[in-house]
C-alpha cells in the first residue's frame, strides 16, 4: 500500500466558467478528499475553496497541477510534516 499524505489545497476561482470543470475534477479525486469547504466572495466575482486530502503525493500533485492549469483557477498546495 502506497504511503499518503495529509495536504489542503487552497483554490481561487475567478473565472466561473471553469467551476463545473473544477468540480468535475474534484468528484474524480473524491475517494482522497476527507472535506471540503466553499466561499463566495460575491463582491468580488470571486470564489475561495479548501479542499483536505488523504492521498499519495502524486495524486496530490496531479490534482493539483490540473486545477490549476483551468482558466481563471490559481492553487496552493499545503503539506503536513508527518
Amino acid at each position: 500500500m502506497e504511503e499518503t499524505r495529509i495536504a489542503l489545497i487552497g483554490i481561487l476561482v475567478e473565472e466561473p466558467e471553469s467551476v463545473e470543470q473544477m468540480n468535475r475534477l474534484l468528484h474524480q479525486y473524491a475517494p482522497y478528499i476527507i472535506g471540503r469547504m466553499g466561499i463566495p466572495y460575491r463582491e468580488k466575482g470571486i470564489s475561495m475553496i479548501s479542499v483536505a486530502l488523504d492521498a499519495p503525493q502524486p495524486v496530490i500533485s496531479a490534482l493539483s497541477g490540473k486545477l490549476g492549469m483551468l482558466p481563471g483557477v490559481s492553487t496552493k498546495t499545503l503539506y503536513s510534516k508527518t
